[in-house]
């Protein structure tokens, strides 16, 4: 037994479940681990996180989050037991019903719960908390860099003067914008809520994956969960969501879309780097798959018009995804890890 796996196996004693079965459940892009557990007489489930410090940092970010939105009304796991030394966490079992996995059994269910999620997101935003850290213009535009390092034929340390240019223009479009307060679980998509309909209200959303939380752009949830890299949103219902929304917070419409628009730019150039970086360096190649999704979700916001200026540098920069292309972000890099 590893020094790991018997951390774990005292763990689980300490708290009483250490008789308990254990089913793996796919986790996200990081070193994370998660186990479905359940009790062989009594049938109870709980979901067990593993998060050694030395590669995920501390937990205490989740904990702490999590006691936020349970206090705003919203379903966050409960936690069970916890070893924030070690990188424990027994959480509260919210279910199977995951989002995408709803959806594509019963795809008329698709606009019901995206617009839970969407009546949710609101209600997060009359709930500030000061206490997360701002992930305002400044951090938002040095984030993109990891596409221009990163999503490129030769991954390279350092940003050439094309991408200099293109990341200055891109800080310029986000200095404008003036409201970097609301919360944001950053990670809000299909595969990260869970449908609890025994649960009144906003209840019925489960929130998982939420430890990255900052404050931020009002939209910027939003387009997490309509500009998916995961799944397809159609974008009549994308479109009539961000109508909801704006309705919901009484947004002047024309506005928040060019916002937007900007915000999905800003997040889907992120995702391009992250998803070259973690085949190429981590070997996770699967993620290549989802390039080309995002990649559209790219094209489709640098089409509005208030970002006529940053979409000719970015379009010039930037390789599309073709078949060629996605064979090398495929191939390990030698050079950079």
């Amino acid at each position: 037994m590893t020094s790991r796996a018997t951390q774990q196996a005292r763990f689980l004693m300490c708290v009483g479940w250490s008789d308990a079965v254990k089913e793996p459940i796919t986790g996200d892009a990081s070193a994370r681990q998660y186990h479905r557990l359940t009790q062989p007489e009594s049938g109870q489930t709980a979901i067990l996180m593993d998060a050694p410090l030395d590669l995920c940092g501390t937990m205490q970010p989740f904990v702490e989050v999590a006691s936020y939105l349970s206090n705003v009304g919203l379903s966050a796991p409960k936690i069970m037991h916890q070893d924030i030394e070690q990188g424990f966490l027994l959480l509260e079992d919210l279910g199977r019903a995951v989002f995408a996995a709803e959806i594509a059994s019963d795809p008329r269910r698709e606009a019901p719960l995206y617009t839970a999620a969407v009546h949710l997101i609101a209600k997060l935003h009359d709930h500030p908390n000061e206490r997360l850290p701002l992930y305002d213009a400044d951090k938002m535009a040095e984030a993109v860099d990891l596409a221009f390092l990163h999503y490129r034929a030769t991954p390279t340390d350092k940003l050439d003067a094309p991408a200099k240019d293109a990341s200055a223009l891109l800080w310029e479009h986000l200095t404008q914008l003036s409201n970097f307060s609301t919360v944001s679980l950053r990670d809000y998509h299909a595969e990260n809520l869970l449908w609890l309909p025994d649960r009144d209200e906003d209840k019925r959303v489960g929130l998982l994956d939420f430890q990255d939380a900052v404050q931020t752009h009002p939209a910027y949830d939003l387009v997490s969960l309509l500009r998916d890299a995961r799944r397809d949103v159609s974008p009549e219902l994308a479109d009539h969501l961000i109508g909801v929304f704006c309705h919901l917070r009484g947004y002047d419409e024309d506005r928040f879309r060019a916002e937007a628009a900007l915000i999905s730019v800003q997040r889907n150039l992120r995702i391009l780097g992250i998803f070259a970086r973690l085949s190429r360096q981590m070997g996770k190649p699967h993620y290549v798959d989802l390039i080309p999704r995002v990649w559209d979700h790219l094209q489709r916001d640098l089409d509005h018009p208030s970002l006529d200026r940053l979409r000719p540098t970015l379009r010039t920069i930037l390789p599309a995804p073709e078949p060629d292309f996605l064979t090398i972000l495929r191939s390990p890099c030698q050079t950079l890890r």
